[in-house]
C-alpha cells in the first residue's frame, strides 16, 4: 500500500498562493490516480482537482477551475497542488489521496489511500 506525507501547508494572506506537495512512498506512484481534498471545520469533505496515472488528464469542480492546478512528477512519485488567489473560504486542512481505480473521480469515498492532511489558513 502507499503511505502520503502532505507538505507546504501555512498561513497566507488573501490574494496569495501556496503550493502543496504530496509525496508518495511504499508502492509504484503510477498505480493510481491521485486527488486533493479539502475540510473546513463544520463542513464536508470537499474535492479540489485530480488527476490520472500519466497526469495526462486533470479533472476540478467548477468552483474550482482556474485557480488550483494540479500536477504530478511520476519519477518523484508527488503530486502538487498550485493555489493563486486565495480567498478565506479556502482555509481548511487539505488532503491528498490515491485511488487504484480505473477512472478518475471526484468521490472521496472511492479513494483508498490519504495523507494525515496540512492546514491552510488564509487571512482576510
Amino acid at each position: 500500500q502507499v503511505q502520503l506525507v502532505e507538505s507546504g501547508g501555512g498561513l497566507v494572506q488573501a490574494g496569495g498562493s501556496l503550493r502543496l506537495s504530496c509525496a508518495a512512498s511504499g508502492d509504484t506512484f503510477t498505480n493510481y490516480n491521485m486527488g486533493w481534498f479539502r475540510q473546513a471545520p463544520g463542513k464536508e469533505r470537499e474535492f479540489v482537482a485530480g488527476i490520472s496515472r500519466s497526469g495526462l488528464r486533470t479533472y476540478y469542480p467548477e468552483s474550482m477551475k482556474g485557480r488550483f492546478t494540479i500536477s504530478r512528477d511520476n519519477a518523484l512519485s508527488t503530486v502538487l497542488l498550485q493555489m493563486n488567489s486565495l480567498q478565506p473560504k479556502d482555509t481548511a486542512i487539505y488532503y491528498c489521496a490515491a485511488d487504484v481505480g480505473p477512472l478518475l473521480v471526484a468521490d472521496g469515498g472511492k479513494y483508498d489511500y490519504w495523507g494525515q492532511g496540512t492546514q491552510v489558513s488564509v487571512s482576510s
